[in-house]
C-alpha cells in the first residue's frame, strides 16, 4: 500500500526563480531602429542608379531580426506573473508589470497572483457528537509560488476547492456544533478559534501548490434538515433546564439569607416545622412562573 510519505517523496517540488527577461520598451526602441535601417537601405537602394547588393542584405536581415523581436513581446498586468519555459523546462518567473520581452523561442504562461475570494458550497458533516450539520466557508487565497501552482498540481484552482471542502469536513468533525454549558470549544460559539484552526489546516494543505490563505471563516452553519426540528426542541429544553437551575440556586440563596437575618435579629422564633413551611412558601413565591396572591394573616402566628 502506498503511504502519504511515499506520495510526497515521489513528487519533485518546483521552486519559483527569477526569469532572465528584458524590458519591452528597450527592445521596442531596438525594433524601431531596425525598421529605420531597413527603410533607409530599401529607399536609398531603390532610388539609386546602381543598386547595391549589401543594402538588400541589410533589409532582409533587419526584417528577420525585427520579426524575431516582435515575437518576443508580451504584457504583464499588475499582480500578474509569467512563467517562462524552454521546450517544457521551467526557466523562471517574470513578475515585472508592463511591456516585457524574452527570446522568441521561450514560451510564456501567465498566472494571476492577486487575491481570490471563494465561498464554498454547503456540505453535510457529522460533528464531534455525530450530529449531521451543514457547513460552508469563505476563503481568501492567493498564489505565492507560481512554479508550484502551475507545475506541481494539475489545476490549482480545482485543487483549492477540493482542499477547502476537505478542511471544512475535518474541522467540522473535530468540534461539536453547540454546548449549552460552554465548557468546550464549539463551532457555533467560537468562530474565531475555529477560523484560526481552519486557516492553519488550509495553509498546510495548499502549501504543495504554492498557495497561501490570508483569511477564512464559516459563512453557513446549521443542523441538517432531518434533525433541525429535534435539535431545536433539545436546545429549548436545555435552555429551560439551565434557566430553572439558575432560578433555584438564586431562590435557595435568598431563603437562606432570609432565615439567617430573622434568626440574627430576633424578629421571630421559628421551630423546624414552621421553618419548613416558610421555606416552602418562599420557594413557591421565588420559583413560580405566575405572580403569587398574598394572604394577610390577622390572627396569631400559631
Amino acid at each position: 500500500m502506498m503511504t502519504d510519505s511515499n506520495v510526497t517523496a515521489g513528487l519533485n517540488p518546483t521552486r519559483e526563480v527569477r526569469a532572465a527577461t528584458a524590458s519591452g520598451y528597450l527592445m521596442l526602441l531596438v525594433w524601431l531602429a531596425l525598421l529605420g535601417i531597413a527603410a533607409w537601405a530599401a529607399i536609398t537602394n531603390a532610388t539609386a542608379d546602381v543598386q547595391v547588393a549589401w543594402k538588400w542584405a541589410v533589409v532582409v536581415a533587419s526584417a528577420v531580426a525585427g520579426l524575431l523581436i516582435l515575437c518576443g513581446f508580451y504584457l504583464i498586468n499588475p499582480n500578474e506573473a509569467a512563467a517562462i519555459q524552454l521546450f517544457g523546462s521551467y526557466k523562471g518567473t517574470d513578475r515585472e508589470a508592463g511591456l516585457r520581452w524574452v527570446l522568441p523561442w521561450l514560451t510564456r504562461k501567465k498566472i494571476a497572483v492577486r487575491a481570490n475570494n471563494v465561498i464554498s458550497d454547503k456540505i453535510k458533516v457529522n460533528d464531534l457528537r455525530g450530529n449531521p450539520i451543514e457547513m460552508a466557508a469563505q476563503v481568501v487565497w492567493r498564489v505565492t509560488d507560481t512554479a508550484q501552482a502551475l507545475f506541481d498540481v494539475d489545476d490549482y484552482k480545482e485543487f483549492v476547492m477540493a482542499q477547502i471542502e476537505a478542511a471544512v469536513r475535518s474541522i467540522g468533525s473535530r468540534y461539536p456544533y453547540d454546548d449549552i454549558e460552554h465548557q468546550e470549544i464549539t463551532l457555533r460559539g467560537n468562530h474565531d478559534e475555529v477560523g484560526v484552526e481552519l486557516r492553519k489546516a488550509l495553509i498546510e494543505r495548499l502549501s504543495v501548490a504554492g498557495i497561501t490563505v490570508d483569511e477564512c471563516g464559516l459563512t453557513h452553519l446549521a443542523y441538517a434538515q432531518e434533525i433541525a426540528g429535534a435539535m431545536l426542541r433539545r436546545q429549548q429544553a436545555e435552555a429551560v433546564i439551565s434557566a430553572r437551575k439558575k432560578l433555584v440556586e438564586g431562590a435557595v440563596t435568598m431563603v437562606e439569607m432570609a432565615l439567617n437575618l430573622l434568626s440574627e435579629k430576633g424578629v421571630v422564633e421559628l421551630d423546624d416545622e414552621r421553618k419548613a413551611a416558610m421555606v416552602s412558601n418562599l420557594m413557591v413565591v421565588l420559583c413560580g412562573e405566575r405572580d403569587t396572591q398574598p394572604v394577610v394573616n390577622a390572627g396569631s402566628l400559631y
